[in-house]
């Protein structure tokens, strides 16, 4: 395995693991009853934690000031969206856990999530060089 390569596993790994904290134990009631309101502080706190906790990948791979800033801007915005978007079909649809319709959004939702973690680890890949 190349460094490289390496390099882009461990900003993964680090991703991942990242999002497990932000999204489960650093996610407060607050934030979860309140996320899918648009314009709502909570959404916006639970982003900020995801794109600031996005930064740990940066000791892997070193971006430049502005690359990094794009990525953790980035992350903010479209972490922000992906879940409001999903809260908002959630309620649309007025399905619970019980419902097999809200797994299917939840999936989704964790999905964009983790492909959002997989173009971070590209943009530092292709930028590093």
């Amino acid at each position: 395995m190349t460094d490289q390569a390496a390099a882009v596993l461990l900003v993964v790994l680090i991703l991942e693991i990242k999002h497990f904290f932000a999204d489960y134990p650093l996610q407060s009631t607050w934030m979860v009853e309140n996320k899918g309101t648009w314009g709502h502080p909570a959404g916006a706190v639970h982003a900020l934690v995801h794109a600031v906790l996005t930064s740990l990948a940066f000791l892997v791979i070193t971006p430049t000031l502005f690359v990094g800033l794009a990525i953790i801007a980035g992350e903010f915005v479209i972490h922000y969206h992906i879940d409001v978007a999903k809260e908002h079909l959630v309620r649309r649809f007025k399905v619970t856990s019980m419902d097999g319709k809200f797994w299917v959004l939840l999936g989704l939702d964790q999905l964009a999530h983790h492909l959002t973690y997989l173009a971070i680890a590209a943009v530092l890949l292709v930028t590093s060089t």
